[in-house]
């Protein structure tokens, strides 16, 4: 990887994980692997990030809420980071919970169990 393109990798790195107040594993390994998928991945985390006609807090608890229901225990680990990096209380995960348990059963609460851990 040349300087510039180590240095535009750890650039981007730096800004997702100051949004995040931390960075995935899986970011770092794919940054190394291919920069441009890191890019295209770091725009539609600022999407996710930003404040828009919904609060980035909003738009966490939906994704939370997505890959619970896709049944991703480490998707739903860094998106209960995220939400509480963001802003997200307890009772506002919960009742997140209550809506991914309502619409996609008891096995996409399961893989919140790790995430769940966290609130405590």
């Amino acid at each position: 990887m040349s300087e510039y393109k180590e240095l535009e990798h750890k650039e981007l790195l730096n800004s997702m994980s100051d949004k995040l107040s931390f960075t995935p594993r899986i970011l770092e390994i794919v940054g190394d692997i291919d920069s441009k998928f890191l890019k295209k991945y770091n725009l539609c985390n600022h999407k996710l990030l930003s404040d828009g006609a919904l609060p980035a807090k909003t738009k966490i608890l939906m994704a939370l809420a997505v890959v619970a229901s896709k049944q991703c225990e480490r998707c739903t680990v860094v998106q209960m980071q995220s939400a509480i990096n963001n802003g997200a209380t307890k009772e506002e995960i919960m009742e997140a919970m209550d809506v991914i348990f309502i619409t996609s059963g008891a096995p996409a609460v399961a893989a919140c169990r790790d995430a769940l851990k966290q609130l405590k």
